[in-house]
């Protein structure tokens, strides 16, 4: 078993189950290491297909954009607008279910423990329609937040509470989504990851046009093919994941509701989510910062802004790389693989992000000008672009991070860490736009992932010497 996993025959090491933990491998590692290799290509099968998967998502965000602006309803548009900011708001808030998903079924791959990777897998589907369902219930909440934040005018408030009120609807769909997907990844399989990616962003986007163009339900129309598109993703999904598992390995309904196993995955998902509430939290105050500069400003940050998040997507490739083999070698108890792991998604994340650096500063003015006609915005776009183009080279040590931190489910840590980031965020942003202007605030931001790439590769040395004491 080297450099696949195969969950056929994964009934070892079960301390829940019937079959004997420990022995000596046949490598001759210590008991309950199990080696495996980590290569180049067991990045890249990963990378490839999860980027690809990640670049299927904006275009959700473009097609229902397309699908409501053929209607030529401003207040219908506007409504999408701000409903997709509480969306994005809101389930990002939850991504936790796929990436603490992936860091367990990856440690319990690497124990080739078949009975403890379904029982996550059965637990995150619990949390999931739980959280999906209380999201329905609290949708008023939300939605009413959502507006008091943005303020919009009385017609998009109408159209945006329509959007929200049936696109909740999503909400354990779309969670459950999250969770398959973290199993898949955990498990190894980017390319199955992919192809279901393909399915729930596909159909969505088909049933979107469908409900929302062609059959002339508006802004309703596309969220009920949101719904549509969630549940029959996540239906195909169950399908296929179920029917892989190993009926041997199914656990009990005392094992999916272990105590120690749903404490373990609530603290692993708090973790995430803080770290992910304090990452919105950056954005927000760097938008608001930079608004104080005036219109053109805001609109130009807008504009470069867009380069990170592609960037971004490229580089969640590589995290999930990390996740996953990390994850793996914590399970299997196998520091070489661990270091290995670390050491080659760090060198192609890095490689990745000074590519995309490059072709973002020498082709970045071709690309505002394909975002943006007006003539102003685009001089000042360009006026900031440098700032823009370094932010994959400056954050790609994060994302990597990010990844080994979650694949070895050292959770609070990385929690700590985002928070201190932060803190030193908004103190240089305070400190530096009044001195540099718009200028500074791109350097803290800068800084704010530089930092938390850095502060967290000079903790993994701690870390790693308390997950693979020297008896391992």
């Amino acid at each position: 078993m080297r450099g696949h996993i195969d969950h056929t025959v994964s009934r070892t090491n079960d301390p829940g189950g019937d079959d004997p933990a420990g022995g000596p491998h046949p490598d001759g590692a210590a008991p309950g290491v199990r080696p495996f290799a980590v290569t180049h290509r067991d990045v890249w099968k990963i990378t490839l297909p999860m980027t690809l998967a990640f670049l299927t998502t904006p275009l959700i965000g473009l097609t229902d954009t397309a699908v409501v602006g053929r209607i030529g309803d401003a207040t219908a548009l506007g409504g999408l607008a701000v409903g997709a900011l509480i969306f994005d708001f809101a389930f990002a808030t939850f991504n936790f279910l796929r990436s603490g998903t992936t860091g367990l079924t990856a440690q319990a791959a690497g124990e080739e423990n078949g009975r403890e990777i379904q029982a996550v897998f059965w637990r995150a589907v619990v949390l999931s329609l739980a959280i999906g369902a209380g999201l329905i219930l609290a949708e008023p909440l939300i939605t009413g937040l959502g507006l008091l934040a943005i303020a919009p005018g009385p017609g998009v408030v109408a159209a945006t509470g329509l959007y929200v009120f049936v696109r909740m609807f999503s909400a354990p769909f779309a969670f459950l989504n999250y969770a398959i997907l973290g199993h898949v990844l955990g498990s190894g399989r980017g390319g199955l990851g992919l192809a279901l990616q393909v399915v729930v962003n596909g159909t969505n986007i088909a049933l979107s046009i469908l409900f929302g163009l062609v059959m002339e339900y508006g802004i309703a129309g596309v969220a009920f093919g949101t719904i549509c598109g969630e549940a029959i993703g996540a239906l195909v999904g169950l399908v296929v994941v179920v029917a892989r598992f190993d009926g041997r390995d199914r656990p009990s309904r005392a094992r999916v509701f272990e105590r120690r196993g749903f404490v373990r995955m609530i603290a692993v998902n708090r973790d995430i989510m803080i770290r992910s509430f304090c990452l919105l939290g950056a954005f927000m105050l760097f938008a608001r910062l930079g608004a104080q500069f005036g219109t053109l400003v805001l609109a130009a940050n807008g504009i470069l802004m867009n380069f990170f998040a592609v960037g971004g997507y490229f580089l969640d490739g590589m995290a999930t790389a990390s996740e996953q083999l990390v994850g793996r070698a914590v399970g299997a108890r196998y520091r070489p693989a661990f270091d290995r792991a670390v050491r080659l998604t760090m060198f192609w994340g890095i490689i990745l992000s000074l590519g995309l650096s490059a072709v973002f500063l020498f082709g970045g003015t071709w690309l505002i000008a394909g975002l943006m006609t007006d003539e102003a915005v685009r001089g000042m776009a360009s006026d900031y672009l440098l700032f823009a183009a370094l932010t994959p080279a400056a954050g790609a040590l994060a994302f990597i991070m990010d990844g080994v931190f979650i694949g070895a489910t050292w959770s609070r840590t990385m929690r700590d860490m985002m928070i201190v980031s932060f803190l030193a965020f908004a103190a240089a942003a305070h400190a530096l736009t009044p001195l540099f202007g718009n200028a500074g605030l791109w350097a803290a931001l800068l800084g704010f992932l530089g930092l938390r790439g850095i502060s967290l590769l000079a903790l993994v040395p701690r870390r790693r010497a308390e997950t693979f004491p020297p008896s391992a």
